[in-house]
């Protein structure tokens, strides 16, 4: 089991995820909502919430919102918000105890794409959906995103010969937008409509002094010995040059199709 099937995995760093994920993904999660029209009687389901950077921007369109994750802890920072329009469930995406056609509009911003089996994940959103409602989903592109794609660049060119961290098959499956299209009608959805979305992440380079706290989610940071780190974090300054901030561009493909 990779680290990203793991709820405990999750569990651990919720809080971090919360203080630097959340905020990027909620700039692909503005753009994912822009493509549906919720009112206070639409009815809105976020699978794989994470710390719920979709569900809390859904909720201030007076939606109700049911926020779902596999991570109890993630759950409870969505919790945490104490909004009377959010109820969040700890429950597997890949089989929701959910009825069909219970929801306006279902979202998975960066969530389905890392179950194991996401085509599964993919047809339970379709069978949750009503009659006309719409699914949204976003993925990174195969490289990733964010301090995942810096690393990854970095240790190609510092280490080429070291294998690279395998990303979740449904990111290598779904980053071309016909493949994508396809997967989505499979699931029980139609007219799949694909955009690109890019997005800059602002690294700050003083976080540079604990880089766990930068790449420290990545196997392909927990992978190297310390000179290794060392020689990345180098890198990373050499990259930055004496700027207070490097910007990685980060692009995402947001499908939104109907049911």
């Amino acid at each position: 089991m990779s680290d990203y099937e793991n709820p405990d995995h999750w569990d651990t760093a919720a809080r971090h995820y919360e203080q630097t994920a959340h905020p990027f993904t909620a700039r692909f999660a503005e753009a994912a909502l822009a493509r549906v029209v919720l009112t206070p009687d639409s009815r809105v389901l976020d699978v794989a919430a994470g710390t719920g950077a979709l569900a809390l921007l859904a909720a201030r369109t007076g939606a109700r919102v049911l926020a779902t994750d596999f991570s109890p802890a993630m759950v409870a920072r969505i919790a945490a918000a104490n909004l009377t329009n959010v109820e969040v469930k700890v429950m597997d995406g890949q089989a929701m105890a959910l009825d069909d056609g219970s929801f306006d509009a279902v979202f998975s911003i960066f969530g389905v794409i890392m179950f194991p089996d996401w085509r599964k994940g993919l047809s339970e959103m379709a069978r949750v959906t009503r009659s006309g409602g719409y699914g949204v989903v976003a993925t990174w592109q195969n490289r990733g995103a964010a301090t995942f794609l810096l690393l990854g660049q970095i240790r190609r060119k510092l280490f080429p010969e070291r294998a690279g961290m395998t990303m979740p098959m449904a990111v290598q499956a779904l980053s071309d937008p016909a493949d994508f299209a396809r997967e989505l009608v499979m699931a029980g959805f139609r007219d799949p409509h694909i955009e690109h979305v890019t997005h800059e992440y602002l690294l700050e380079t003083a976080a540079l002094a604990e880089p766990d706290t930068v790449f420290g989610m990545s196997p392909d940071w927990t992978s190297l010995s310390e000179a290794e780190k060392a020689a990345v974090v180098a890198e990373v300054w050499t990259l930055a040059a004496d700027r207070a901030v490097l910007p990685i561009p980060s692009t995402a493909l947001i499908a939104t199709a109907r049911r």
